[in-house]
């Protein structure tokens, strides 16, 4: 069968639901299922999910995409994985059983143990090799803490009783059968154990962390025909040849393949992605560093950056003080005043991120008169997040040396043209917004494609993607620097405010 009468099926493991598209040679979704999935929270601090219903679900609706469709294993030309990245999952070589729930990447426990290891100097020599802060985030010390904590399980791992894996990994394995235990390069660089430059695991981290390199999955390039599936899900087996984390996927699927390109994805929080080319840069404005992909031998590198609360703060109005009753509202409202009439709202709810990295930091409205009122307040509010989304391009600006050639822009929010436009003012560069923002799920699509010969190169892909709107700057640089300035002077009063009561 012709690659132009088949199908890419792209699977897409997210922390709240997994979800499934198909996707056509002009790269138009024909399909697409979701199922939510529930976190689990034992603890305070501690969030997990149970392996299993990760497995269920994703399987499931890859089933339901193919049927709601009318097609069969037959018209699918190969499948692409993308997933919430850092969740550590551990199970049984031999049963494929879980041994644990898994430990997502929003889990606190072991802060306590990363504080441990940043006092003894640790920090520094984990950021040359990994391009990562030293923070409970990422998967190391979520391992060593399912090794230490869970009973039997670092003994039988020394045996080489059982695999680690990140959540890609843990559907290969399953789609499979257990007969491949691998992950892709993106996905091995965000668990503080891989070395971006060696482009191997770190015997010297594996020492630190106390793993036993036999529970590794074996590292793979992000665009190659793995393996194929041998469940019974389908009627024939189906090359897996895409795996991408899912920030790095969505830098893929906004085809930000040069040096300097940029997308930002607009969510709860705000993830921030600057391709920097063929080698990493390591930053020195508190971005991490990361591996983007890896294709046909060459590995490029980027540049993250990741903003707490985005969108949070448009529900945190709505819910929380009631100004609307649905997001869209917000834009109306910002724009039935002016301006902020001087208010800046630092929606430092949970801390701040990059590049300030700041816990103890909370909330702040500031610049309150007589004639402020809910306009002002929701208009600040959207401001906020294109200050955040700023704050993090200039940094990696800095880190490269030049300016950003464009923004790509996904997620939610960026249906909201005031926040869009203001974001192009204060960046200097073009926000460019594309018609179909599934842009995490076509990354991993993308990349499974190229590996099969499903398009021939990014080329062809990028004349099937159609722009819904350009955003360019329109206030005066002068304009924009003012703004920004009085910016950052609400965010240092918000900074460190919580610091003596922890």
């Amino acid at each position: 069968m012709e690659n132009k009468n088949r199908f890419i099926l792209a699977l897409d493991q997210g922390t709240t639901s997994s979800r499934a598209i198909l996707v056509d040679h002009d790269c138009r979704i024909v399909a697409s299922s979701q199922k939510s999935i529930e976190p689990l929270y034992p603890r305070p601090g501690w969030v997990e999910h149970d392996p299993q219903e990760i497995w269920a679900s994703q399987s499931s609706v890859a089933a339901e995409t193919v049927a709601k469709a009318n097609l069969s294993g037959l018209d699918i030309a190969c499948i692409g994985i993308t997933n919430q990245r850092e969740t550590t999952i551990l199970w049984d070589r031999e049963t494929s059983l879980p041994l644990a729930n898994a430990i997502v990447w929003q889990d606190r426990r072991t802060s306590a143990y990363c504080e441990e290891l940043r006092e003894k100097g640790y920090d520094k020599m984990i950021f040359e090799k990994t391009g990562l802060v030293l923070d409970a985030y990422f998967s190391a010390t979520k391992i060593r803490w399912m090794l230490d904590n869970i009973e039997g399980i670092r003994a039988r791992a020394e045996k080489g009783e059982v695999c680690f894996g990140t959540v890609d990994s843990w559907l290969v394995w399953k789609f499979t059968r257990g007969r491949y235990h691998i992950t892709d390069v993106t996905n091995a660089s965000r668990t503080m154990l891989y070395n971006i430059h060696t482009l191997q695991w770190d015997d010297e981290l594996l020492e630190l962390f106390g793993i036993p390199p036999s529970i590794l999955p074996e590292v793979k390039p992000s665009s190659e025909v793995y393996c194929t599936t041998a469940t019974t899900l389908f009627s024939t087996k189906i090359p897996i040849s895409g795996i991408a984390g899912d920030q790095q996927a969505a830098l893929f699927g906004q085809l930000c393949t040069e040096p300097g390109m940029t997308k930002a994805t607009y969510g709860t929080g705000c993830f921030v992605m600057m391709n920097t080319g063929d080698r990493p840069r390591i930053s020195a404005n508190r971005m991490l560093t990361t591996v983007a992909w890896q294709i046909g031998g060459r590995t490029t590198y980027a540049l993250e950056g990741s903003v707490f609360v985005g969108g949070a703060v448009v529900q945190w109005l709505r819910d929380g003080l009631h100004l609307f009753f649905t997001a869209p509202q917000s834009e109306a409202l910002a724009l039935s005043v002016e301006d902020n009439g001087g208010v800046y709202f630092v929606p430092a709810l949970t801390g701040l991120g990059a590049p300030y990295w700041d816990q103890y930091a909370r909330g702040l409205i500031i610049g309150l008169t007589r004639g402020t009122h809910a306009g002002h307040i929701a208009r600040a509010a959207l401001e906020a997040i294109a200050f955040q989304v700023c704050d993090v391009v200039k940094a990696m600006e800095k880190d490269m040396g030049r300016p950003a050639i464009e923004m790509h822009v996904d997620g939610g929010a960026v249906s909201n043209n005031f926040l869009m436009q203001f974001q192009a003012d204060l960046t200097r560069a073009g926000v460019v917004r594309p018609e179909i923002l599934e842009t995490t799920a076509l990354g991993a699509a993308f990349l499974a494609g190229l590996a099969v010969g499903f398009w021939r190169d990014t080329g062809e892909i990028a004349s099937h993607i159609a722009v819904d709107r350009r955003f360019d700057p329109e206030k005066s640089p002068a304009e924009a620097e003012a703004l920004l300035d009085r910016w950052h002077k609400a965010v240092e009063r918000a900074r460190e405010w919580a610091k003596e009561e922890l």
